[in-house]
């Protein structure tokens, strides 16, 4: 089996796990944030802490990658 075989793999399991771990938290929650309260089902928070998370890891590894490509022509 090939490396990106396993982190195919890999990443289904993790997606699949998150997916079970959002839909099984469906209480309401209170979130302050500075200044502002909002108030919303604990399944939505905790996809959009993971969208974000996802988000920052995938521009901070594409711009580590762009940088190290730049050093060696």
């Amino acid at each position: 089996m090939t490396a990106k075989k396993i982190k195919l793999i890999a990443l289904v399991c993790l997606a699949v796990l998150a997916i079970i771990w959002i839909f099984q938290n469906d209480g309401s929650v209170q979130t302050k944030f500075l200044f502002i309260t909002v108030t919303l089902s604990q399944a939505a928070l905790l996809a959009i802490t993971l969208l974000l998370g996802v988000a920052v890891g995938a521009m901070i590894a594409l711009n580590w990658t762009g940088k190290r490509n730049k050093k060696n022509p």
